[in-house]
């Protein structure tokens, strides 16, 4: 298959992956797992690694299902559909457990106008303990009320 097709079908994926995480976020993660979810809101524990990140695993699962079909059932868009799956995952790491979260202690100096926006919306959304009455589920996305303050 030609390459603008797997870059395209990568790019594709990628942004299909940012709706992903918001659907997910909002009806799943504050829905029916929210006993999965509600640590991550709540601090109730000492343990570096929270119940919500088990959630990570369903889309580490689909990406590999996607790096077989494409390796063994010679399936050629599942390529570029695993690896924007995967480098939606990492870009989420990146940014949400790494920049907004700090569970590693970097990139705590960047302050530009996207930046503080992202940060301003995740803050947002986790004023609210409960699974009830959230906003801002998306990542990378988010109003744009939050980039004008």
């Amino acid at each position: 298959m030609h390459t603008v097709f797997w870059i395209l079908v990568f790019l594709i994926t990628f942004s299909v992956m940012e709706f992903m995480a918001w659907f997910t976020h909002k009806y799943v993660m504050h829905g029916f797992l929210w006993s999965l979810h509600k640590d991550h809101h709540k601090k109730d524990h000492k343990n570096w690694f929270e119940r919500n990140d088990a959630f990570f695993l369903f889309y580490a699962v689909v990406s590999m299902v996607c790096f077989y079909l494409w390796g063994f059932e010679n399936v050629w868009y599942c390529l570029p559909i695993g690896l924007g799956i995967m480098a939606y995952g990492a870009t989420y790491f990146v940014v949400h457990d790494i920049f907004i979260h700090q569970r590693f202690k970097l990139f705590r100096n960047a302050n530009n106008w996207y930046t503080r926006g992202v940060r301003r919306a995740h803050k947002m959304h986790h004023k609210h303990l409960g699974k009830e009455e959230g906003e801002c589920f998306g990542m990378l996305v988010v109003p744009f009320k939050y980039f004008k303050q």
